[in-house]
This record gives structure tokens, sequence and C-alpha cells, in this order.
């Protein structure tokens, strides 16, 4: 293996030095048989390389072994799948990097298809398991026939890359296209962010057969099926958030839209059925939902293209250029003053009756509107804070470096 000073200034195509990066966390077991297979697929090439071990805070000798083997290890301070990988990414000096888990449920030695996409100017490259074959006892059932193909297509509508196994741990990607990414996600959804903005940006992604092994670890897995799954699943959602969010919005603003002006002056009566005030309360209570939700919806896209996950739709990018923080208040502050005013006049008719009852069918068509104009106002003001927040704010890791360990 050779072991030449490499650069980060080589050619985007082409593989001209390599770096086999592996996070680790207690790998005891099965890290020495990880970095045996590494170097024997190194051994094959005749360019630079380098393994590097990112640790996350090892206490069963896994780093020792590493050291014992010849190996670059990194001691990373951060916790989290994401922060390994990411720091041990980032102090690679190959101009590409091979990275993947340190359990020995992927094995190093079959790396030549990363590799070759590499070669040929992929940017990223995720490998597939299903086409390359699950070792009987290595995906537990949930994931295998649930999880995995849920989140899998989700990925695949939300982000358009067109994969089928979003959750693969053994991938390749250029030192280029990585600093590019600017990843932020610390725990196990760093591998659908990597693919969110990979597909965002436009890189040229191939998909390799992998085989996936029965882990030889004697302990149970760091995955946690439930959480994970779950926070995985929550960062599409939250990225992707058309079905959660702005479809509901359009169709409570579209029926409380239709509530309301069809019932602002006046009942209606259909056939038997006598549409007033009640129906009317409930039109303004739709309206302000879908108000909310769509909002929210907002907040999410932009939130998403800050973070570089997806681009902004030519609608939205018009709302974002226009609808800036003075603008919001200004807007907000009219329409809660409408509403208000509104309130006003029913309390002037209160006052009128001497504070005694009043027809409920008359002052509630005051009553209504002004407290759906207080509550829209104010959704529209707290959205102007959180939009300006998001603009003026951007998530990045703890700015402080890894430490080489001897």
């Amino acid at each position: 293996m050779k072991h030449e000073v490499m650069t980060e200034t080589e050619n985007k195509t082409g593989v001209r030095s390599l770096s086999i990066v592996m996070p680790c966390l207690n790998e005891a077991v099965t890290l020495e048989t990880c970095i045996s297979r590494a170097k024997k697929f190194l051994s094959t090439l005749e360019i630079p390389s380098e393994i590097i071990i990112a640790d996350n805070g090892s206490t069963d000798g896994s780093i020792e072994m590493a050291i014992n083997a010849g190996v670059k290890c990194l001691k990373v301070q951060e916790k989290g799948y994401g922060a390994a990988l990411h720091y041990g990414i980032m102090a690679a000096s190959g101009s590409h990097i091979i990275f993947g888990d340190s359990d020995d449920s992927y094995h190093f030695d079959e790396c030549r298809p990363f590799y070759e996409k590499l070669n040929q100017g992929a940017d990223l490259v995720v490998g597939n398991r299903f086409r390359g074959g699950v070792e009987k006892n290595a995906m537990p059932f949930l994931h295998r026939y649930l999880g995995t193909p849920v989140i899998s297509f989700m990925g695949r509508t939300a982000f358009e890359v067109p994969f089928t196994d979003f959750n693969c741990g053994l991938r390749a990607i250029s030192k280029s296209a990585y600093l590019e990414l600017g990843m932020q996600a610390r725990g196990m959804d760093f591998i659908t962010e990597m693919l969110a903005k990979a597909g965002h940006k436009k890189m040229t992604i191939e998909e390799v057969p992998v085989r996936l092994y029965k882990d030889g670890r004697n302990r149970p897995p760091h995955l946690k099926t439930w959480q994970d799954g779950w926070r995985q699943f929550r960062q599409i959602i939250m990225l992707s958030p058309k079905w959660p969010l702005l479809f509901p919005a359009l169709f409570f603003l579209i029926l409380g839209l239709v509530i309301f002006s069809a019932l602002l002056f006046s009942r209606i009566r259909i056939a038997s059925v006598n549409l007033d005030i009640h129906t009317f309360f409930f039109g303004s209570v739709f309206f302000l939902l879908g108000l909310q939700l769509f909002l929210f919806y907002l907040l999410m896209r932009f939130y998403g293209f800050r973070m570089e996950y997806h681009s902004l739709t030519g609608f939205e990018a018009r709302i974002f250029r226009t609808f800036r923080f003075e603008k919001g208040l200004l807007l907000g502050a009219l329409v809660f003053l409408a509403g208000l005013l509104l309130s006003s006049l029913a309390v002037l008719q209160w006052a009128n009756a001497d504070f005694g009852d009043l027809n409920p069918m008359r002052t509630f068509r005051l009553v209504i509107p002004g407290g759906m104009g207080i509550m829209a106002g104010a959704q529209i003001i707290v959205f102007s804070f959180l939009l300006h927040a998001l603009v003026t704010f951007k998530v990045k890791f703890e700015n402080h470096p890894p430490q080489w360990l001897k």
C-alpha cells in the first residue's frame, strides 16, 4: 500500500489517490479483519492510498489494534455516526474516499466496482444490497421488508434520486464532491442527507451491487431500529413536506374560504339543511388551519433550501424574495388591525345594547371574522420572525479539530 503525500487538487474525474474511512465505536472484534480486507484491496491499486479509522470514543482496545495494524487513527470528539464519518472524510488526503462500517458486514476487498465507477467520473457511488445479495441473518426482517423499502421509496419520491437502497452504508465519493455537499447531519440520517444533497446538486450518482454479510460483532448493533428509522423518516418528511403540509393546507384553505365567503352576510339553506353561524365559525377554523399549515410548509421548504436539499420553485422564490421581515410584519399588522377593528365594531354593538343580550346571528358575523383576522395577522407576524431567523442562521459542525492518535 502506497503512502505518498496526497493533495486535494487532483482532477475531479479519475482516481489519483484513495482513502478508505471506517467509523469505529468499540469494534475490536471485527476491526482487524476490516483493515486486513481494506489493505488487500488497496494493494491491487497502483495509486497512493491510506486507511483512516475515525474513532468515536472506543474503550475496548479498538484504537490500539488499529495503531498496531499501521493505519491512521482519528479521535472524533463529537458523537454520532455522521460526525465520525464527516471528520474522517475531511481528514482524508485522497482525491476520492470509500467509506463503510467496521463491523465486517461489508467486505472492503470487494470494493473494485466502487473504484471503477469513481474512475469513470462518478461523484458519488452507492451500494445496493438487494442487487448484490443479503446473507442469511445479515439484515433484520423489519429492515429488509419494511424499513429500507419504505425509506427508499420515500427518498426516491422526495429527492428524485432513483435508488432502491437508501440505507446502504458502503459508499464512495470524490473529495471535491463531498466538500460541495456541506454535510450537517450527525447521526444515521447522514446517509439520507448525502443522497438528498447530491440529487439536488445534480451530481453524477452511480449504484453498484454490494453483498451484505452477517456482521461479526458479539454485541448488539449501534443502529436502533425504531429510533434511527424514525429520525430518517422524519428527515424525509421535513425536507419534502408536500404530503403532510402543502396538500392539507390547500384543502383547508379552499374549504375554509368557500364556507366563509358563502356565509359571511347571511345563512344558506340547502334542502332541509340550514347553514348559519356555527358552520361559519368552522369555515374560519378551516381557513386558519390551512394558513398555518401553508406557512409551516414555506418555512420547511426554505429550511431545506438553506440546507441545500432542494431548489425552490418559482412561486416559492418569489415569496421569499418579496416577503421579507419588514413586509411580513407590515402585512401581519394590517391583518391583525383589521381583525381588531371588526372586533371593536362588535363591542360597539354590545355597548349600544347597554351590554345586554345580542342577536348572535348578527353579531357573530363580526366576531368570527374579527377573531380570524387577529389570529391570521399574528400567524403572519410569527412567520416573518421565523423566516428571518432561517435567513440569518445555519447549523454547522462544531469548530474543534479532531486529533490524530499516535
